[in-house]
Order: C-alpha cells, then sequence, then structure tokens
C-alpha cells in the first residue's frame, strides 16, 4: 500500500527554478487534492488517435497533475480529510508486438518511476472505478467532457470519459459525479518558476523564427515559404512542434483573425501578419509581427500600424504587479477608439452604431467593427492557457500572459453591420476611408511573465517601425545557426 501522505506538508515543498520533477508534479496534484471534497479524484488522459500514424498530444490538465505524455493513461486517487490516502497510475502495458506501430511505452513499472505512483494496467481501470463506485464515495472528475462532432458533422457526441462516467452512473444511479476540470485549471492559471522557464525558451525560438521571417520576407514569395521557413527555425531549435496553426496572412488575409491557409503570394503593397508560436516541452509561446512586404511602411500602413503600437505600449504601461487587469484593456481600447477617430474610420472615439435591429437596437461602439477580439489571453500548456486575473482580476505573481491589440480594415467591414437607417448613414459617411485604408491588417502581439521584480515583456522581437525596416534592409544570409546552449537544454528532458 501507498504511504499515506499528509497534504500540508507538501504544500510546503520549495517552488522549482529551473525543470520540472517528480517533487513538482507531486505539488500540484496535493494542491489540486485540497481544492475538492473527499472523495474519488479520477483524471483521464488523452486517448490515442483512430490512426496511429497521428500525433498524440497529451491533455493539458491531465500533464499538469501527472508529467506523463502517453495516450490512454488514467490517474486515480481516493482523498479522506487532509490526507491522499491511496494513488494509482494506469497505462498502456508494455506489448512489444504493438510497441513496433506505436513506439516504446514506459509501461506499470516505468510510470511509477517517473511519477512515483504505484503504476497498473489501463486494462483494470473499470473494473477497480466499479469498485471505488460501490463505496458510495462521490467522484470529482477532470476529464474530456465537452461536446464533439459526429463524423457525419450532423450531430454531436458525448466523449469516451463521458461514456465511462455514463455506465457508471447508470449502475449507480446514487453515485455523485462532478466535473473539477476548472480547479485544475485555477491552478494552471498561476506558473511555477519551472513553469516559466519553460514558456520562456518557448518565446526564445519563436522570437528567433519572427526575426527570420522578418529578415527573409520579400514581395513575390507566397505565404507558405515564410511558414516553412518559421516552423524550420522552430524544429531546428528544438522545439516540439507549433503551440497553434501558423499564421502568415498578406494583403487582404491580414484582416482574417484566424487565417491559416498561407497559399498567397504575397504583392509589394501589402502587409503581412505573421501570428506564430513554438511549444517547447509542452509550454506555449504566441507573438506576432506585423512587416510591410516592400521593406518599408507606406503612409497608410504606418497610419495604422502606430496606432496599434500605441495601443500596446498604452496596455504596458498599466501591467503592473497587484495592478487590476482591466486597465489594460481600458488604456487600449482608449488609445484605438482615438486613432481610429484621427483616421476618420469611426465618427469619434465613443461613436456607436445599431448592432441590432428592431424598434430600440442595441448599440455597439464602431471601433468594435475594427477591433473585435480581446486583449490577450494567458499562455502555458496551451497557447490560450487560463490565466490568474482570469479570477482574480489582477496581475499576480506566476502570470504569463499576451498583449496584443490590433486593427483589421476588411473590404466589406460597413456590410457587416445590420441594415437600419442609421448604419446606412453611418456607412455612407465612413466608406471613402474604409476604401482608402482596405486591406490593411495590423496585429502586434508580445508575451509577458510577472515575477517578484514585476511584469517582463519576454518576446523581444523587433517591433518599432524603425527596427523592423532595418531588419528587412539588412535582409537575410540563410537561417541562423540553431541554439546548441537550447538544443542541449532539450537533449536533457
Amino acid at each position: 500500500m501507498l504511504r499515506r501522505i499528509a497534504l500540508a506538508a507538501l504544500l510546503l515543498l520549495p517552488s522549482l527554478s529551473s525543470a520540472q520533477s517528480t517533487a513538482e508534479f507531486e505539488r500540484r496534484r496535493m494542491q489540486f487534492a485540497t481544492r475538492v471534497p473527499d472523495g474519488v479524484i479520477v483524471a483521464l488522459g488523452g486517448h490515442e488517435p483512430s490512426e496511429d500514424y497521428l500525433s498524440f498530444y497529451q491533455s493539458p490538465s491531465f500533464f499538469y497533475l501527472t508529467g506523463f505524455k502517453e495516450p490512454d493513461a488514467a490517474l486515480v486517487m481516493v482523498k479522506k480529510g487532509v490526507q491522499v490516502s491511496w494513488a494509482m497510475m494506469f497505462v498502456q502495458p508494455k506489448l512489444p508486438a504493438r510497441e513496433v506501430w506505436t513506439g516504446t511505452r514506459l509501461g506499470v513499472r516505468g510510470v511509477e518511476s517517473l511519477t512515483s505512483i504505484r503504476g497498473r494496467s489501463a486494462a483494470d481501470l473499470p473494473a477497480v472505478l466499479d469498485s471505488l463506485a460501490k463505496t458510495g464515495m462521490p467522484f470529482h472528475v477532470v476529464g474530456d467532457f465537452g461536446p464533439h462532432e459526429a463524423p457525419d458533422g450532423l450531430m454531436t457526441v458525448k466523449s469516451p470519459d463521458e461514456q465511462m462516467m455514463d455506465a457508471l452512473q447508470r449502475k449507480y444511479p446514487a453515485l455523485r459525479i462532478t466535473p473539477v476540470n476548472d480547479l485544475v485549471e485555477q491552478l494552471r492559471g498561476t506558473k511555477s518558476a519551472a513553469e516559466l522557464a519553460l514558456i520562456r525558451q518557448a518565446v526564445d525560438i519563436t522570437v528567433r523564427a519572427q526575426k527570420e521571417a522578418i529578415a527573409a520576407l520579400k514581395d513575390g514569395m507566397n505565404e507558405f515559404e515564410i511558414q516553412a521557413l518559421i516552423e524550420y527555425t522552430f524544429r531546428r531549435n528544438g522545439a516540439d512542434r507549433p503551440s497553434f496553426a501558423t499564421i502568415v496572412g498578406s494583403g487582404p488575409n491580414s484582416t482574417t483573425l484566424h487565417y491559416n491557409a498561407n497559399d498567397r503570394f504575397i504583392d509589394i503593397n501589402d502587409l503581412v501578419v505573421m501570428d506564430i508560436g513554438a511549444s517547447y516541452k509542452g509550454y506555449a509561446a504566441d507573438v506576432t509581427r506585423t512587416v510591410p512586404a516592400s521593406g518599408r511602411f507606406s503612409p497608410t500602413q504606418r497610419d495604422v500600424y502606430t496606432v496599434v503600437r500605441d495601443a500596446q505600449a498604452a496596455a504596458e504601461r498599466q501591467a503592473k504587479l497587484g495592478a487590476p487587469s482591466r486597465l489594460m484593456n481600458d488604456s487600449a481600447n482608449a488609445v484605438i477608439a482615438q486613432g481610429l477617430a484621427r483616421l476618420r474610420l469611426i465618427e469619434s472615439p465613443d461613436a456607436t452604431y445599431d448592432c441590432s435591429t428592431g424598434p430600440t437596437p442595441r448599440q455597439c461602439p464602431q471601433y468594435r467593427l475594427y477591433y473585435m477580439h480581446s486583449l490577450g489571453h494567458g499562455i502555458g500548456l496551451e497557447v490560450h492557457d487560463p490565466e490568474q486575473f482570469y479570477y482574480t482580476a489582477k496581475l499576480l505573481l506566476g502570470s504569463a500572459f499576451t498583449i496584443e491589440p490590433g486593427i483589421y480594415v476588411r473590404e466589406h467591414v460597413l456590410e457587416e453591420m445590420p441594415d437600419t437607417p442609421r448604419n446606412r448613414e453611418i456607412a455612407a459617411r465612413l466608406l471613402p476611408m474604409v476604401t482608402f485604408y482596405r486591406n490593411i491588417g495590423v496585429r502586434v502581439e508580445d508575451d509577458y511573465v510577472v515575477t517578484e521584480q514585476g511584469v517582463e515583456w519576454v518576446s523581444r522581437a523587433p517591433r518599432e517601425i524603425a527596427e523592423i525596416e532595418a531588419l528587412m534592409k539588412a535582409g537575410s544570409a540563410g537561417p541562423a545557426p540553431r541554439d546548441r546552449a537550447l538544443v542541449e537544454r532539450y537533449r536533457a528532458r
């Protein structure tokens, strides 16, 4: 039987400063357990893809609790009072005939060495859950409980995790089963020193890729050439993969927020938005730069870029340890509204339009026609990761987040307004300037971490107009040598 672990003692473990360790994952599990009522804690990992040649990525919350990367695993713990009295990891066993297709598994013995938790075959999980359900203890489950689209695309189906819990519920109607994903996500919002170090590495690789792309970009290239250079730089410097689908959007594509077809030839008059991020040992970066294909910003491009960069700078000035996070949004929104009014893309900083129809239409700010997303988000095990200010509304130690204002002058933006008499009048007044600035999209995004020293800008790729133009003028002599020290750290994973 596993030793009984006192939660209070484990909460006193010091934070790690460099690499994640068994002790760090153990501390996370104990912190999680303190937030859960007595009962059975079940954390379900991601499932192996239906085709074994597809890539598998562990579900973030399961990895956060266990550090285990293989599919179809589960962690089961029993919590009573301030102690976890029993814990078991259920994993795929070592089967050489299967491993020839999927690669070597850690197996039951290997997982105990990795996690310090006793291992057992995943085939035994249903029987163990059934036995625990008989006790009447409530179940607190971390797993996939979101709707899934069926292969025909016509309906949604329940995930395997939901189906497993539904089967238990049918057999034991009195059993209380509660999803507790949100409790893990709240913990994930506060990054340890080890996590911040990994985020910094992901950001460093991403900045290298941005510099390579800015220096190499020329009119006449295809967006996919820049994408290939970016992702080559990621992998060459030890990244696991892109942390999301790489965005290289030129001309009209720069005004589509999540454009990722990346198959248009770049024109000399285009702006190019490059929204990219590397994943390093599971941790994501997210850095966006907007550059002129000609190598120099035209007056119209400069107009819009300056507003966006000024909005980001205004938000940065409000980003202080302990400060309300809304101050960043308020400042960026004010600068964007004032800037758009100055460019005559809206009627005034506080101008509105009818964003619904009917006798008393709802009013929305006109600046939202060009800036429709939020100022930023958390980064971590996911590129849109839980962040402390989602729960506390403040910037606190261990935060990792982005600031990414943008302006997108889509050619048909005025047609997005509901057809009301007032909106037709607004559209007629704004159309000349929308035509003047059409197909200009600008986003500038950076990554920040919060330490005892304050809020630190960590994604130091060129972002001022003069810096970008200087790097493009210098051009590229080919991809830079890989960062050997970074790759050596990767080998030590």
